[in-house]
């Protein structure tokens, strides 16, 4: 008869739960309500998590469909803390493993701010990061955004090296591929008390999770949990958060909430350091800055095949030797079709999309902001500029660019970013 019984109940708690499965959307239950033990105590329904931050967070977001499910089997329902010597009915997911290390631990080098060779226009993002590093300071979140290259990476890992506290350090798809890991080994409460457990939370391209739900309101929740305990996060991303594309409006303003800062790619001046500190003539260090683009990537990159000749061959490089061996680097005329392309990189937007019909806010701002940059830096018609973003008429070119000359007039962080395409692009 009691084996009956518990058969009888173990039935009832799986209906329960597939009651309550389909009123939350699939993320949210696997995240959070599977892990969770169920029993029945004296006409109550009662949830048992792992821990009290889970006891907290289920209570306040989807309490509501739990007891409407719980009323439905004429029960009360209750979100508790599980203790030890709790002994519940077995569920298919019960969270009992709470040990986690990531699969592929990342180090946090020991990095120098010397390392980072700061133009004008960084000063202060610069000092924003060592503010931040000394403790002296509280953003949370630093949110640092630039172009693929600008050195965005470098100056999350001078962080860590310069903080005397407790740095985590991730890149947006390791966090997407340890939540979804810790998901199937059934230790989710674990990776979340090992992202909590630090002073600094640190993620590099944050637009890895776009589109990812589930990543997406697990860091989300990060944020929150970490600013509330008075901690760091820094993140990164190749665009402003009103710009990251599939990521709702709740999210790009939590990420927005702290201090947002930009990284503009590197000038000429800082490209002809980063070569003379690799070891590249001065000579030739100004000469090639002027034909590299402005990309922190590429520079390092030439001045590693650099030094590699110098070391293989046993002889110096002087111009017309760079100039042979890096043949496949160097910059030609820039055509006005490789400037939209740039721009689109630099943008977050697509080429194909750029001339598509596209009519979205973000898309028609980026050909806006093209259109206005080709005026500047290239002698083309308003016809010809068209042409080269999607077939556009003389009376749209001259729309857009009265458009920007209103919109940069109260916003800066947009006219320097403009400004910065012009330049990169004469």
């Amino acid at each position: 008869m009691q084996t009956m019984a518990a058969k009888s109940q173990m039935t009832n708690l799986e209906t329960i739960k597939g009651a309550i499965a389909a009123k939350i959307d699939a993320a949210s239950f696997t995240s959070w309500i599977a892990p969770l033990s169920f029993d029945v105590v004296d006409g109550m329904l009662v949830l048992g998590a792992q821990n009290q931050f889970s006891a907290d967070f289920i209570n306040s977001v989807h309490f509501g469909a739990i007891a409407s499910v719980a009323a439905e089997f004429g029960l009360n329902a209750s979100v508790v803390v599980r203790s030890a010597r709790q002994t519940v009915a077995p569920v298919a997911n019960d969270n009992r493993a709470q040990a986690y290390a990531p699969a592929a631990p990342v180090a946090c080098n020991t990095v120098a701010f010397d390392s980072f060779v700061c133009s004008d226009e960084n000063l202060f993002v610069v000092s924003a990061c060592k503010k931040l590093a000394a403790g002296l300071v509280s953003f949370s979140p630093l949110f640092i955004y630039g172009p693929a290259g600008a050195g965005k990476s470098l100056l999350l890992e001078c962080i860590a090296g310069a903080s005397n506290a407790k740095v985590v350090k991730m890149s947006g798809a390791q966090f997407v591929s340890e939540f979804t890991r810790s998901l199937k080994d059934h230790n989710v409460f674990a990776f979340k008390d090992f992202c909590r457990n630090c002073d600094t939370f640190i993620l590099d391209d944050v637009q890895a999770l776009s589109g990812k739900k589930a990543s997406t309101e697990e860091f989300m929740q990060l944020i929150v949990d970490l600013r509330s305990a008075g901690k760091n996060v820094v993140l990164t991303a190749n665009a402003m958060p009103g710009n990251l594309t599939g990521f709702d409006r709740h999210a790009q303003s939590l990420m927005a909430s702290g201090l947002v800062a930009d990284v503009v790619a590197p000038n000429a001046y800082v490209k002809s350091v980063m070569l003379m500190r690799a070891g590249v003539k001065s000579d030739v260090a100004n000469t090639l800055a002027g034909r590299i683009t402005n990309d922190g990537h590429m520079v390092a990159g030439v001045a590693t095949k650099i030094k590699a000749y110098t070391e293989l061959m046993g002889a110096s490089v002087d111009m017309a030797v760079a100039t042979r061996l890096l043949a496949d680097t160097l910059q030609t005329v820039k055509t006005p079709v490789a400037m939209v392309k740039m721009m689109c990189e630099k943008l977050g937007v697509s080429y194909d999309a750029v001339c598509g019909a596209g009519r979205s806010r973000n898309l028609v701002l980026a050909r806006q902001v093209m259109m206005t940059v080709l005026k500047e830096a290239t002698q083309l018609s308003l016809s010809e500029i068209g042409n080269f973003v999607g077939g556009r008429d003389h009376a749209t070119v001259l729309y857009a660019i009265k458009q920007i000359e209103k919109n940069v007039a109260g916003d800066l962080v947009l006219a320097a970013q403009i400004q910065q395409l012009i330049e990169e692009c004469k």
